[in-house]
């Protein structure tokens, strides 16, 4: 059997999960690539490689449960195992100056299928093979976005910031989170969520406070956290974000 763990990155040929892949391979993760289209996916993993870090590309459409299913048959066949799930994917396509009551219904429904349930969906086929690694870790890319606390509270930092149907689906993720990682707390799987920071991605259509080699460092912490580490926890930098 394979030693070296196994990690599993959605949403990675660009932006945060690109850097993730690569953070956690420089640290000695055998780390699948994956993206919506394998041509994309595959150059990104090849140019990694030539860097001789150990990357491995796969087509995965977190979307697209026939996707989905075969990039698990193939993890299955491959590895036997997944010992890092990172639930990087996401979209984000409000119109801030739309307010809450003036996005589509089609823009709320497209964000919580890609943010939430492609998060679930995911989550749940690939929870088989993460039992099967000795201490399973799962990753929700989430926001300070997400914070009910911080969005109600004058003066702080997202109070009046308003992507509606981002945010709730980011809570939602959050609220996920927590009721999984209660589902397995007995056992050796942790399952967090983190805010990666404001980071300067296609997203954020460049704006933003720090580059993505600062923004992916959340997800490789949790993604590496020891037995001794928290679970059911939202955090930046290790630093406990308000719900």
């Amino acid at each position: 059997m394979e030693t070296r763990k196994i990690a599993l990155v959605t949403g990675a040929t660009r932006g945060i999960g690109l850097e993730t892949v690569r953070q956690l391979a420089e640290a000695g993760v055998h780390t699948l690539l994956a993206g919506r289209d394998l041509a994309t996916a595959t150059a990104k993993a090849e140019s990694l490689r030539s860097e001789g870090l150990p990357v491995e590309a796969i087509q995965l459409d977190v979307n697209d449960a026939d996707s989905i299913a075969v990039a698990v048959e193939r993890v299955q066949d491959r590895h036997g195992r997944l010992d890092i799930l990172i639930n990087n994917a996401g979209v984000l396509i409000d119109d801030p100056a739309l307010g809450a009551s003036g996005q589509s219904l089609q823009t709320w429904r497209s964000t919580f299928d890609t943010n939430l349930f492609a998060v679930v969906e995911t989550t749940l086929a690939f929870l088989p093979l993460l039992r099967v690694a000795p201490a399973g870790r799962i990753v929700n890319v989430s926001s300070i976005l997400a914070s009910l606390s911080l969005h109600t509270q004058p003066g702080s930092p997202i109070y009046g910031f308003i992507v509606p149907a981002y945010n709730a689906s980011k809570s939602a993720v959050n609220a996920w989170t927590v009721q999984l990682a209660h589902e397995l707390r007995h056992g050796p799987i942790k399952v967090n969520t983190v805010h990666p920071g404001y980071v300067r991605t296609d997203m954020n259509k460049g704006e933003g406070e720090i580059d993505v080699a600062e923004g992916a460092r959340s997800s490789v912490g949790m993604a590496l956290l020891g037995t001794d580490g928290p679970t059911g926890s939202f955090t930046y930098l290790g630093e406990v974000l308000p719900w």
